[in-house]
């Protein structure tokens, strides 16, 4: 079935090169019409007997891999951006289940044929280690009768954006989103903070037994995959699969160690200074995010148009090549950034692989938060911009450990000119909640790692067992709040980071980037146009190098160990005393 352009807030977008193997026109009813081209590919390939031979089959793979990733994206985003319209979701849907698992299985036939090509093990390593070693994994891991478990596991977690995007509260006679209601949590009124804190986590806690239902089958499935693929737990496959060639699991372990010993101070310092500032016996979940000087929330933009308009400013002042990129999504229509009923929660960049474009989704009510949340997009989308003129679709794409570098470098950087949207006294108010902030993600990160990490080496575990475990996390990394009385939606506050459900164990990458990130900002401190040319630099190697020679050459280390930690949380201890208090 075709995807009706009208779900889309894009146009037409031209290939970013010409196709030279794949058909202009594709129909994607069934898998017949795509089965020809694996089939060419797979016979062409047979007939390689040179290395430039099989270099330039290697294009012609990308560029027909290309084709079915931006298919796949550009029906990703039309359900994501109306959960609530039937054909996007049957569109999507027909995508995931009807024609990705038989995709999936000609992908291995072709990744199994390269491996074993004559001359695969011929191609100069400079070039082509990190592609290599990927497409070894993907065929030491095929199995197909993962296929349809994957199709189901895609399936449930569509359910769960469905599930979160159609809840809603009915507040002073409106309806709204639970992600409108979150700006109320700034509100200096404190009865009306835990009035709005109560509606939304009761909302929440009534749907509870669906997420619990949603994720038992998820665990089950990824239990299987695991199985089938011959590893004792999932944990295990999900590192392997993931191609985490360049750390562990007990480096997770050390980073989870560190965040409690380095981290974890800092935190309660925090805390005990806000219980004081508001002059409370003791914090309650309701206290987390109002300015604790009693200050009217911040207002950074009156609309959408506006946030747009102020955040090219800061681009326009950052460097001219990201300002240009930036106003080139706007020109193509690359943004959807509004919140409404029946938008999928959440913020995410996606590439559309084959016109090598960048489309940001997120959800702005007009908080300090929104900012944040489309600097760190925006820090994506450079990273999709600068890999533009590379022609290998693998290395168009990064590991996501430094994938987020490029975003949350950009959130630091881009901090610097919050003029843009604040008068000075408001700008540093934002500046110090953002580092604020990064204090506190980094315990939750570390909380929400080793949840799966406990989630996936206990198999056939209880939802009691689930819940001693969450909790013991919470008490471990959670900083000193009372929860009394709401005890239970303490120990399901997990349900709404959508990683858990949606990536299983996509998240630790946040915590080790960024401690990239907070490397490249001390950076600019010293220099800041040796720090932002050598952010660049690193953003257009792609995937094209390991990990830590991405880092090095950002300009940062690639450790996440307590001796990375300790001065990266001392550097912000100082930013924050350096600025002014209220």
């Amino acid at each position: 079935m075709v995807l009706p352009m009208s779900l889309l807030p894009f146009g037409v977008l031209a290939p970013y090169r010409a196709r030279h193997f794949v058909p202009g026109q594709i129909t994607w009813t069934t898998t017949a019409d795509l089965l020809p081209l694996f089939e060419n590919l797979g016979a062409s390939l047979g007939r390689v007997t040179d290395l430039p031979a099989l270099e330039q089959w290697l294009l012609h793979w990308g560029e027909l891999c290309a084709v079915i990733d931006e298919e796949g994206s550009r029906r990703y985003i039309a359900m994501t951006c109306h959960t609530d319209d039937a054909e996007a979701e049957k569109s999507y849907l027909h995508f995931v289940e009807a024609l990705e698992p038989t995709l999936k299985e000609e992908q291995f036939k072709l990744e199994n044929a390269l491996v074993r090509h004559p001359l695969f093990a011929a191609l100069p390593a400079d070039r082509y280690q990190m592609l290599c070693r990927q497409v070894r994994v993907h065929v030491e891991l095929f199995r197909p009768e993962n296929i349809p478990l994957e199709t189901e596991e895609a399936r449930l977690g569509q359910n769960y954006q469905k599930l979160s995007g159609s809840l809603t509260v009915n507040f002073q006679g409106e309806e709204k989103t639970l992600t409108q209601m979150v700006r109320y949590q700034e509100e200096p009124k404190r009865e009306l903070r835990q009035e709005t804190w109560e509606l939304v986590t009761r909302r929440r806690m009534q749907e509870q037994e669906k997420y619990e239902d949603i994720f038992d089958q998820l665990i089950n499935l990824r239990g299987q995959i695991a199985g089938n693929a011959g590893f004792a737990n999932y944990r295990d496959h999900a590192f392997q699969a993931k191609c985490r060639f360049d750390y562990t699991s007990a480096d997770c372990v050390a980073f989870h160690q560190a965040v409690e010993t380095e981290v974890m101070p800092l935190v309660k310092e925090l805390h005990a200074a806000r219980r004081r500032k508001l002059q409370l016996p003791v914090l309650r979940p309701w206290d987390l995010s109002v300015d604790p000087a009693g200050q009217t929330p911040l207002h950074p933009f009156d609309n959408v148009e506006d946030m747009v308009a102020k955040t090219q400013a800061i681009f326009d002042r950052l460097d001219p090549k990201l300002a240009h990129g930036f106003s080139t999504m706007r020109e193509l229509r690359l943004l959807d950034l509004d919140n409404r009923k029946g938008k999928a929660p959440g913020g995410y960049q996606s590439t559309l692989a084959e016109a090598r474009l960048p489309f940001i989704f997120m959800n702005a009510v007009g908080v300090q938060r929104d900012v944040e949340t489309i600097l760190h997009e925006a820090g994506h989308a450079f990273h999709a911009l600068a890999t533009r003129a590379e022609d290998l679709y693998a290395y168009r794409s990064a590991p996501i450990e430094f994938c987020e570098v490029a975003s949350m470098s950009m959130e630091l950087l881009g901090n610097e000119h919050l003029d843009q949207f604040y008068s000075p006294a408001d700008a540093n108010r934002a500046r110090r909640d953002h580092l604020e902030g990064i204090i506190k993600i980094l315990p939750w990160i570390a909380t929400i790692d080793a949840f799966q990490h406990w989630i996936y080496t206990h198999p056939g575990h209880s939802r009691a067992e689930r819940v001693t475990a969450w909790l013991d996390l919470m008490d471990r990394f959670g900083g000193e709040v009372d929860w009394s009385g709401w005890e239970d939606a303490r120990a399901r506050l997990w349900h709404r980071q959508l990683h858990v459900f949606l990536y299983p164990f996509y998240y630790i990458e946040y915590g080790i980037a960024q401690l990239g990130a907070l490397q490249v900002w001390a950076n600019s401190h010293q220099d800041r146009c040796a720090a932002l040319e050598s952010y660049q630099r690193s953003l257009a190697l792609g995937g094209s190098r390991p990990l830590p020679e991405l880092f090095a050459v950002a300009g940062c280390r690639f450790d996440f160990s307590a001796r990375t930690i300790r001065p990266l949380m001392e550097l912000v201890r100082r930013q924050l005393a350096a600025l002014p208090s209220t």
